[in-house]
């Protein structure tokens, strides 16, 4: 943690900021290792140039911060105080730059922080911290493989209890159950249950519906665990499917392991989407995958970098995104197979080991 603080302060001297003000709980927890849901109170590591850092609590979470924080000065505020007015006497005065999470902070609290503290300009801090979080160190690895394992035996147990005429909401249903019981804090995202047409929703949500012989069951869900999230989604046969249906899987499982097979350090991510999108392109099914390849993955389910056709950006070792092509036909139904993927020195790591193949369930 004390690492993580030093390169910020680092990166302040570089540009001329004389504090920074980090208010996303995520990011708190990142450079302190305290993790709590402040829900409407203030929640601040304060980060004063060369001097040691300040955290801010709510006052019922003193208690937790002090155990778990890295930071050894810590201040709290309680429901009847004016939190940004203790704000205020901790930073220090004649602030010229002060930087903040611009994409974390509401109209509201930018104006109640404006107020508090007399800083002449308000620098965001989101590229420093993105190209921290974006490498991830041994540990955190670990975390993200320990949430993989979880949300694997979670999908396990679910399709287990598929048969026709079960709903999609009491699959979802067993599925967050499933998380607890196997030690997740819960589920990344809202859990999804696709089944028959539905499935060709790659935003769908689950509902009454039933499971019914014939059809695609697309499965997508991921958990927190550690403070780190997994997701995958695989798609499965309920009995025997259409011919079609075949091969729209067999088209996407082809870019699944194509785009794979690309990742490596130094290459493009854009190459990455190219090589999955020509694949299913030239299976005759090109306007059907109609969102990017993948995402970021780590304290956040979607985080940098963004996996499409025009990111010139190149892959670094210790990266961990998604890979999940798709194909969507309306009235057929859709697949999409996703993998959790680390990039080594060498190549890539697939995290996800959850069978691909086009397996009959129910």
């Amino acid at each position: 943690m004390t690492s993580r603080i030093n390169k910020l302060q680092s990166y302040m001297d570089a540009n001329y900021i004389d504090a920074m003000l980090i208010t996303s709980p995520k990011h708190v927890y990142y450079l302190t290792g305290f993790a709590t849901n402040p829900h409407e109170r203030l929640l601040a590591l304060l980060l004063p140039k060369g001097e040691e850092a300040i955290l801010l609590v709510p006052a019922l979470d003193f208690a937790e911060a002090q155990t778990e924080s890295s930071v050894s000065k810590i201040y709290t505020h309680s429901d009847t105080d004016n939190a940004f007015e203790i704000l205020s006497t901790l930073l220090p005065s004649g602030i010229n730059n002060l930087g903040v999470e611009k994409e974390d902070l509401t109209v509201r609290r930018f104006e109640s922080i404006c107020d508090a503290v007399s800083a002449s300009n308000f620098v965001d801090i989101g590229l420093p911290l993105r190209e921290m979080r974006v490498i991830k160190t041994p540990d955190e690895i670990v975390r993200m493989k320990h949430a993989v394992h979880i949300v694997e035996e979670v999908l396990r147990a679910g399709v287990a209890k598929v048969k026709p005429g079960v709903t999609e909401i009491e699959i979802v249903a067993e599925l967050e159950y499933q998380m607890k019981k196997l030690g997740a804090q819960g589920p990344s995202f809202d859990t999804m249950v696709l089944s028959g047409p539905k499935s060709a929703l790659p935003h769908g949500k689950p509902d009454q519906r039933k499971v019914k012989e014939g059809e695609l069951l697309l499965f997508d869900l991921g958990v927190y665990a550690d403070g780190y999230a997994s997701d995958i989604t695989r798609t499965f046969a309920v009995g025997e499917v259409s011919d079609e249906i075949k091969n729209i899987y067999g088209a996407v499982l082809n870019a699944n392991l194509l785009a794979i097979e690309a990742t490596r350090p130094d290459v493009t991510f854009g190459s990455l989407d190219r090589a999955a999108r020509e694949s299913i392109e030239a299976a005759g099914y090109g306007p059907y995958f109609n969102h990017r390849l993948g995402h970021g993955l780590g304290m956040d389910i979607h985080e940098y970098p963004s996996i499409h056709g025009r990111n010139e950006e190149r892959l670094l070792e210790g990266m961990i995104f998604t890979i999940e092509p798709g194909i969507y036909v309306p009235s057929v139904g859709g697949v999409r197979i996703e993998d959790d993927v680390l990039v080594t020195s060498d190549g890539v790591e697939v995290l996800t080991s959850f069978p691909k193949h086009l397996t009959v369930i129910g």
